[in-house]
């Protein structure tokens, strides 16, 4: 049988595209070790310079460290930026090179390469689920892999970009927004739910794209037909666009019942209309309009929003009026990136390049006023009774549990660590009501 090892880089939008691959091989054995695996498979991220130099850490080091007749396969977004070309000159050890072009072809792709190089003729049967370090989960028929355990599930709904901020690649490697049709995601989502998995994220690049390029318009008629899923206990919505918060949608949201969680994940970037206007943000007015609208109807939604900081020509004034709206919006999640000139893009090529230093003052200001706003939003929900949802078994402690509640998503957020009574039956993929007995700055601690 053979044995496949794999690294997915970057986004969960990669995570997935991983996913729907081994879906497509049939008949495999997934290993942890890579030494073992007969087929690697690396998904790479290349949107800043450390995400490219982490794509290439990876590939080198199974270059090197792979047994010597190991098939090697890399996608993602660094072949997307270099092209496979330039990159086969400078890596030819590996053995297939997938163009982001064909990413609706790269299961059958990666099938027919491997068959054709160990001479075999991979079974396209599915079979039953099996478990490893992830709790890899079998969905069957519509061939993907669930490699997120049971409790959460992406779901990809969009591929490209339809914007053009100036200091993004996307666009340039991933090509034009498409959304992918319903008559695809809902099976999918459908079957996820059906195994057992209780959430459903929602990813795209923008998300409230979805339906802008089909006769859907927007994004309600998926969500009409994703909220309908038998067993689904939470959809989330990641990478929501500011100017996609239209009235029209979160009225919508606020009618959508308890399944939907009224967390909001926008990448507002900064605070200043001229760095926004800079950055070419498709909403580049004063983001409290954004904010104050989605608190309009979710008075106590959790906002997550992503912050750039040393954009080429942002002056103390720009930052202050960016530092005063994180302390005055009190985001729950906030993540802030000191700015990266990246070659190819508008804003590489900008004046008034701002300081390493003073970029990373920057960052590292706004991070420990964050740090404090966290702690005191999560002390609120001290002695709450909550759902959680349980992701996993604590790897180093017998009896407790990482979870989440409904204000925290997987990867990006603070954790909940759950514990129970000895009797009390606790798997990961469960959704149990828990007293939250302790806070931190980032986590919480809960009894069930």
């Amino acid at each position: 049988m053979i044995k496949v090892y794999t690294h997915s880089l970057g986004c969960p939008k990669n995570l997935v595209d991983t996913e729907h691959v081994l879906g497509s091989l049939g008949e495999f054995e997934i290993v942890d070790e890579m030494e073992e695996a007969s087929v690697v498979f690396i998904n790479t991220c290349a949107f800043i310079q450390s995400a490219v130099e982490e794509s290439v850490a990876a590939i080198i080091e199974v270059v090197t460290q792979a047994n010597e007749d190991c098939f090697i396969i890399v996608c993602g977004c660094l072949v997307g930026r270099y092209g496979v070309c330039e990159l086969q000159k400078e890596v030819p050890e590996v053995n297939l090179w997938l163009e982001t072009k064909d990413i609706d072809r790269w299961g059958s792709l990666v099938a027919s390469a491997i068959q054709e190089h160990f001479g075999i003729k991979l079974s396209a049967k599915c079979y039953q689920s099996f478990s490893y370090k992830n709790s890899l989960i079998q969905i069957p028929e519509h061939g993907r892999k669930i490699s997120t355990g049971p409790s959460y599930a992406w779901l990809k709904i969009g591929e490209g970009c339809r914007h053009n901020c100036s200091f993004c690649t996307i666009p340039s490697i991933r090509g034009a927004y498409r959304s992918i049709d319903k008559k695809i995601l809902v099976p999918e989502a459908k079957q996820i739910v059906e195994s057992g998995i209780k959430e459903l994220i929602l990813v795209a690049q923008d998300v409230t794209a979805w339906g802008s390029d089909t006769d859907d318009k927007d994004l309600r008629p998926l969500l009409d037909e994703l909220f309908k899923l038998d067993g689904l206990e939470r959809l989330r919505l990641m990478y929501l666009y500011p100017a996609g918060m239209t009235d029209s949608l979160l009225k919508y949201l606020q009618e959508a019942g308890d399944t939907f969680m009224p967390y909001f994940d926008i990448p507002l970037q900064h605070a200043h209309g001229e760095i926004l206007s800079k950055m070419g943000r498709p909403f580049a007015q004063n983001p409290e309009i954004v904010v104050e609208k989605i608190r309009k109807y979710f008075p106590k939604a959790a906002l997550r929003t992503t912050f750039i900081v040393g954009f080429p020509g942002e002056t103390d004034a720009h930052f202050n009026t960016l530092y005063h709206f994180a302390a005055q919006t009190r985001f729950h999640q906030l993540g802030v990136f000191a700015y990266e000139q990246e070659e190819g893009t508008k804003a590489a090529a900008m004046p008034e390049q701002v300081e390493q230093s003073v970029k990373e003052a920057r960052r590292n200001e706004i991070m420990e006023l964050q740090a404090d706003i966290s702690e005191e939003i999560l002390e609120e929900y001290l002695g709450e009774r909550m759902p959680v949802l349980i992701d996993r078994e604590h790897e180093e402690w017998p009896g407790l549990y990482v979870g989440r509640t409904w204000f925290q998503a997987p990867d990006v957020d603070g954790i909940t660590y759950v514990s129970a009574p000895p009797e009390q039956e606790m798997k990961a993929g469960m959704l149990v009501e828990a007293d939250i007995t302790e806070t931190q700055q980032y986590d919480l601690v809960a009894l069930v």
